[in-house]
């Protein structure tokens, strides 16, 4: 049997959509979730794809998410937008209030939507994306439970925290999409590696004592490295101020795993910051991006964030995306 299979882009969010109704999912909550999997296969994040729908099986048959929850949203202020996901996917809480948000932020010039009582998002360059194909800037945060140690410390306080841009390029794309973590690499790499027996590089986790450690499962016990030393912690504070404070969400700290049946649903947050960059740039703005962009791929060999996701979506709406056939088989056991 080959390795892989390729599947159109429909066949994906098909098989997602199947998937997670079968396990308990409402309609609701499946299409956007299903419909995001797909997308991010065809962004070649395959970490966070059709990799995760048996997470999400497993966590909405343990209970951790909601699978008939119903999204509440309320407009306190002219651009404030609060969305209660009812401990539901957060693909569902954010499809009900950003096009809200959208409208507020070309009505005001500028909105926010913070979700709270919600869950993994996902690839947050996803949504990113999609702020900025609709012609505004998003500036993006969700936090995760707790698996960075501050500065000197050794006790986990914030997650990897996230934190997303996309900027609109006027073509129904963006100009730029910079979607970074707060931890030197990703947890759901560091699981990976546990899960196949293999160390991992020193550098990405540190063990219970805040020491290095090539060994998963010990990082997996201890904590994730920060990005950049303390430059990493203070990311992953900006982001919790953000997604977790001003939403009401749960702290990271007081979160649990978005990974394995313990816990009840995480009840994190995600708050999305849109502008709308008429309102400020004095009609500067494309031509400002587009001089900062072409002063990066001007330069041989040098990497424009965002380029290569973008492309790799044009790929996969042509050609489809290469599945491995282990995940594809996880999946449609469901």
């Amino acid at each position: 049997m080959s390795e892989t299979e390729n599947l159109s882009l429909a066949a994906i969010e098909a098989l997602s959509f199947d998937a997670l109704r079968r396990a308990g999912a409402s309609e609701a909550q499946a299409r956007p979730l299903a419909r995001d999997t797909a997308v991010t296969e065809a962004m070649g994040v395959a970490s966070h794809g059709l990799a995760y729908i048996p997470i999400y099986a497993e966590h909405l048959r343990c209970g951790k998410v909601l699978g008939e929850a119903v999204p509440s949203v309320e407009t306190p202020r002219p651009a404030a937008v609060v969305v209660s996901a009812g401990n539901g996917f957060a693909h569902a809480a954010i499809d009900a209030g950003l096009p809200l948000a959208m409208d507020a932020a070309r009505s005001q010039g500028i909105a926010v939507l913070s979700i709270r009582e919600s869950y993994n998002c996902g690839v947050l360059g996803v949504h990113a994306l999609r702020i900025a194909q609709s012609g505004l800037v998003g500036l993006c945060f969700t936090n995760a439970p707790a698996s960075i140690a501050p500065s000197g410390g050794a006790t986990p306080v914030v997650g990897t925290n996230p934190i997303a841009l996309g900027a609109p390029d006027g073509a129904g794309g963006a100009s730029l999409l910079i979607d970074q973590s707060a931890s030197a690499i990703a947890k759901s790499e560091v699981m990976k590696h546990a899960r196949e027996g293999k160390p991992i590089p020193e550098g990405w986790a540190l063990d219970a004592e805040g020491q290095p450690t090539t060994d998963p499962n010990v990082g997996l016990k201890g904590s994730m490295a920060p990005a950049g030393g303390y430059k990493g912690v203070g990311l992953g504070l900006i982001v919790e101020t953000f997604a977790a404070a001003l939403s009401g969400a749960v702290l990271g700290k007081d979160a649990s795993p978005f990974s394995g049946p313990a816990g009840g649903p995480p009840a994190t947050g995600q708050c999305f910051v849109l502008i709308d960059p008429d309102a400020t740039s004095g009609g500067e703005f494309a031509g400002r991006m587009a001089a900062l962009t072409q002063a990066i791929t001007a330069q041989p060999g040098a990497r424009l964030p965002g380029v290569n996701r973008q492309s790799a979506m044009e790929r996969a709406a042509q050609n489809g995306v290469d599945v491995s056939a282990a995940i594809l088989e996880r999946v449609r056991a469901i």
